[in-house]
């Protein structure tokens, strides 16, 4: 296979979808939009305005219990507390999972222009993704929930994916992270049965997010027509990984004890609803037609996003 060189995949070079985009005007694009578009979470949002009794953290739908024998049998008081530890577990979820999309956004540019519109805005990026983990982080604080880190292995399993990634890969697995959650939020933001915090939080972070996406979509566009084809086969290997221990994480175990209910017991309902399996693959479904269409979804990578559960 020929490997081609960027400026070959801006003239007139094609995939599935249709012909590349220059990187430098889609940058410009979305550095016109993050000077109209960003935010500073600290000045938009009402961070001492007391909770409203009665309303949820995170839209019941998608709480993991929610449909299992044990949700039935638990109070709304309850349902609304385990809403609470969920959204703080998913805050903490974020922001491993930012931190991890900031080094790799560094590793990316390490050896481009500086002076570069594509490179402007990835530094643009690594801001909002900042304030976004300093956002989710105090949100944690004021709901008055723990921090729910992953698990060690996950952080070590993290640790190596980010030495060993390569750059279609590292877009891969940035568009996993932002993808699903941000399907989640909004379907959140508006809705009013949650607190107006979370729901200033989660419009914030898809503002934001959907520049973040199109940056990522439109780079790993253009990596997976120009990488050699071993980068290309090592990027659906490592992205199908990425995803089965992604899906694992979405749901930190700790919460279950933390609201009164039997952490066993709870993970097997969540590991048997078929409410939860329909919620991740809808979750990720944009997603992964994306993928299949530009060439990501094959062979082995493709058989471990089925088992991640998301395909």
């Amino acid at each position: 296979m020929t490997t081609l060189t960027e400026a070959d995949a801006v003239d007139g070079l094609r995939d599935a979808l249709g012909l590349l985009k220059d990187r430098e005007q889609v940058a410009e694009r979305l550095l016109a939009s993050s000077a109209k578009h960003s935010f500073d979470p600290d000045k938009e949002l009402d961070w001492d305005a007391p909770f409203e009794d009665g309303k949820w953290f995170w839209p019941p739908e998608l709480v993991s219990l929610y449909g299992t024998p044990m949700w039935r049998r638990m109070s709304e008081e309850q349902r609304i507390l385990l809403s609470r530890h969920e959204a703080a577990a998913l805050a903490s979820l974020g922001i491993w999972f930012e931190i991890i999309l900031m080094q790799l956004l560094v590793r990316h540019i390490y050896d481009k222009a500086a002076t570069s519109a594509h490179v402007r805005y990835a530094l643009t990026e690594i801001e909002d993704e900042c304030r976004h983990s300093k956002m989710f982080a105090r949100l944690i604080s004021r709901g008055d929930t723990p921090w729910y880190p992953v698990s060690r292995a996950h952080q070590q399993l993290g640790r190596l994916f980010k030495t060993v990634s390569t750059t279609p890969g590292s877009f891969t697995a940035t568009l996993l992270g932002e993808e699903v959650l941000d399907w989640m939020q909004r379907l959140t933001f508006p809705d009013e049965r949650v607190q107006p915090l979370v729901r200033g939080v989660t419009r914030i972070h898809v503002v934001e997010e959907a520049r973040h996406v199109r940056y990522a979509r439109e780079e790993l566009r253009r990596q997976m027509v120009t990488a050699p084809r071993w980068s290309q086969e090592f990027t659906r290997v490592t992205s199908g990984e990425f995803a089965r221990v992604f899906s694992v994480a979405f749901v930190n175990p700790e919460v279950y004890g933390n609201v009164g209910l039997d952490r066993r017991e709870a993970v097997a309902q969540v590991r048997a609803s078929g409410h939860r399996r329909e919620i991740m693959r809808t979750g990720a479904s944009r997603l992964t037609e994306f993928l299949d269409d530009i060439g990501v979804l094959r062979g082995v990578g493709r058989r471990l996003w089925k088992a991640s559960g998301l395909l």
